[in-house]
């Protein structure tokens, strides 16, 4: 079964961007864009001429030749429908460990794509994340994704000892497990953005099928302060944004971020709405984000999940727990409480 498993990564994986050197292209060209985070043929063809031009070195006839020969290697045309629905059907979905929370969202955590989760202090985001971070390393038939786990932590919220319990739950050996997760913690919003250019790499040289960031928007709170860096924020969120799409296309792994809250004030929201509170990072994380999960408290261990914005699951919401041993169903002895 891995043997077949190798064959097919091999043939639907990225193309190493080594495969451009010749037609002009030299060897000191390619080790100039892998110091500026591109790693693959994907990479290049799908970023603009203008960030090429941003590589130090890269002249602008450079840029087009380098563009030219990735577009040559990488269609990014237009395709059939019935192609594009081929592709997507190949996708695969992590599971979140309960069963009601992977049928709300379609079979779980889809890969190739941006699902952010968002919510107060406690609703069990940094939870999902570590049992995600575990349940990605499940064979596919398990719900798993059979590849490594990327955390990048922005908040100090992550602890190894949670994941050990949620191995010991699915029978995996608890060491192997914290050795398939790469752990960063960013300390700025430039930091943060630089472990992107450091996971391209690691995603070149390994199966990862999951990338996690917990949380989004920290850092750009503290870094960025006042109106008056609002725009030049935002500017650094879409590359970000952008950047954690483009791992997604180019790895086909699942992205996960999560978002913390803030009240909101314009009064004719709250009039209409019982809970106002929003996710923060304004429009460029809601139209990044494919999926938009909201979090809220309930009896107990017990969590509520709601279906915030989602091209293709209807506006829903389910009940799961957080128990020791990670996210799961509620039991019945909490319904009876």
């Amino acid at each position: 079964m891995t043997q077949e498993y190798d064959d097919d990564d091999a043939m639907g994986g990225p193309l190493l961007i080594e495969q451009l050197e010749g037609n002009g292209i030299t060897n000191n060209d390619i080790k100039k864009l892998k110091a500026a985070g591109f790693n693959t043929v994907e990479s290049i063809a799908y970023t603009s001429k203008k960030n090429l031009l941003l590589v130090k070195g890269i002249s602008e006839i450079k840029a087009e030749k380098i563009a030219g020969e990735a577009t040559k290697l990488v269609p990014i045309g237009f395709t059939t429908a019935s192609k594009f629905h081929e592709r997507r059907s190949e996708l695969i979905c992590l599971t979140t460990g309960s069963k009601q929370l992977d049928t709300l969202l379609g079979g779980g955590i889809e890969t190739g794509s941006i699902t952010e989760v968002f919510g107060e202090f406690r609703t069990g985001k940094s939870q999902l994340c570590h049992t995600l971070a575990v349940t990605c390393q499940l064979p596919i038939d398990m719900g798993g994704g059979e590849g490594k786990c990327l955390y990048i932590d922005t908040e100090g919220t992550f602890r190894p000892s949670r994941l050990v319990s949620i191995a010991q739950r699915y029978g995996l050996e608890p060491n192997d497990c914290l050795d398939n997760v790469a752990y960063a913690r960013a300390y700025n919003a430039e930091h943060q953005l630089q472990l992107l250019n450091v996971a391209s790499q690691m995603m070149v040289e390994s199966r990862f099928s999951l990338l996690i960031v917990d949380s989004i928007m920290s850092l750009y709170r503290t870094d960025y302060s006042g109106r008056g860096e609002l725009s030049a924020r935002q500017m650094h969120v879409a590359q970000y944004m952008r950047t954690l799409q483009r791992l997604a296309d180019e790895f086909g792994i699942a992205v996960v971020i999560t978002n913390q809250v803030v009240a909101q004030v314009d009064g004719s929201a709250s009039m209409y709405n019982p809970d106002p509170k929003k996710p923060i990072g304004g429009n460029i994380v809601a139209h990044s984000s494919t999926t938009r999960l909201s979090f809220k408290k309930a009896r107990g261990e017990q969590r509520i999940c709601k279906i915030y914005d989602s091209p293709c699951l209807p506006e829903s919401e389910c009940v799961f727990a957080i128990y020791e041993d990670g996210i799961g169903d509620p039991k019945v002895e909490d319904d009876d409480d």
